[in-house]
């Protein structure tokens, strides 16, 4: 997994986590992660690409396959979760992003399968929280140290900016997850 894409990596552990909810084939898998008000609205992914993930994921031991006929057309590939893709797709869901980057497109992506628990939503919100203000700590070190380099100050000000922009935000995903509950 560490020679992939990063994005791959996560478009492949989110693949994992549609085959948790049920065995699909390809198509229909394409359906649902492009599909508007889910995943959709997080990445865009070309069809050639996404069974080129699922072969990967299945040639890793991620994913099985069983072929099922379909008279009169050729027969095609129904994918299932194995119990090593569902350690994979668990380990991601409960672990933060470690690079602010990564929110955008790999935090939304795990938000999107927290939801379906509202521990896991709740506890991986809060575990990013902790992250984030880790990374705006840090940030916060190096303004200080750039104060008298006008250029790094402003680029420190911007990052630290755009931290406490995201914990706003992580907060702000807390409480519409809150409404939601009750």
């Amino acid at each position: 997994m560490n020679n992939k894409p990063a994005v791959d990596a996560a478009l492949e552990t989110a693949l994992l986590g549609l085959l948790l909810k049920r065995p699909s084939h390809g198509y229909a898998l394409f359906q649902e992660i492009t599909a508007p008000g889910g995943l959709g609205d997080v990445w865009r992914i070309k069809q050639s690409q996404l069974y080129a993930l699922l072969n990967r994921l299945a040639e890793e031991g991620y994913v099985r396959f069983e072929l099922e006929s379909q008279p009169p057309r050729p027969p095609r590939k129904v994918f299932h979760l194995t119990s090593l893709g569902r350690e994979r797709f668990t380990t991601w869901l409960t672990t933060p992003v470690t690079r602010g980057r990564d929110l955008r497109l790999e935090f939304l992506a795990k938000l999107y399968f927290a939801q379906w628990t509202p521990t896991d939503a709740r506890r991986l919100l809060a575990q990013q929280r902790v992250e984030c203000r880790s990374w705006l700590a840090a940030a916060a070190t190096a303004d200080r140290a750039a104060e008298d380099r006008p250029f790094a100050h402003l680029v420190e000000t911007f990052r630290l900016g755009q931290m406490e922009a995201m914990i706003t935000w992580l907060n702000a995903c807390e409480q519409t997850l809150l409404k939601e509950e009750t």
